[in-house]
């Protein structure tokens, strides 16, 4: 097995993916999703703890990502304008790679409740760095806690809809398209 090769981490993520899709989310192993990537159990070890965690495989860089363009967003932005930064600078980031698991990452979650768990709980800390961050800005903490959330909701919007969308079309449009949307539907609620 090639330990040396460059892009381990990402042909573990691919691995991991396919394996859950052909064969389940229980059924597949620390070792199966190794041995399909071409590295050793240990490889695996250094880069995730378990393969529950393979589901967060970006959740750092995304939150510092969302966080930054938060804080780079123009003094006297409104909250949602520098969550949008966030998106903005978070979705131009999104590659080739993100694209072609998103998809088969999406269909292994929807079958296996530990997954949807996990997932869940990868909203809320995305939410939670945001919040933090807008309330860095001097957001009250109900409002940063709000346009954070709606921040998340837009993302996972933007991302379902990217994936059906033409191979070459970038995330970013169709994120803040969907903040737009929710930036409307909010002003209904009143």
């Amino acid at each position: 097995m090639a330990r040396w090769e460059p892009g381990a981490r990402e042909r573990l993520v691919l691995a991991a993916v396919d394996l859950f899709a052909e064969q389940g989310y229980d059924a597949t192993t620390v070792a199966q999703i190794a041995e399909r990537a071409g590295v050793t159990k240990s490889t695996f070890f250094r880069h995730f703890p378990d393969k529950r965690e393979i589901l967060v495989a970006g959740q750092q860089a995304l939150c510092r990502l969302l966080t930054d363009g938060i804080t780079e967003a123009p003094e006297g932005a409104t909250p949602l304008d520098a969550v949008a930064a966030g998106l903005e600078r978070a979705c131009g980031a999104m590659g080739p790679m993100n694209r072609e698991i998103g998809a088969r990452l999406q269909a292994a979650i929807a079958t296996n409740v530990e997954l949807q768990e996990r997932d869940a709980l990868k909203s809320v800390g995305l939410a939670a760095a945001m919040t933090e961050s807008l309330c860095a800005r001097g957001v009250p903490e109900s409002i940063a806690h709000l346009a954070a959330e709606l921040g998340v909701l837009a993302f996972k919007q933007g991302y379902a809809q990217w994936l059906g969308s033409a191979p070459d079309a970038p995330l970013t449009p169709y994120a803040l398209t969907a903040l737009d949307d929710l930036r409307t539907a909010t002003r209904a609620l009143t």
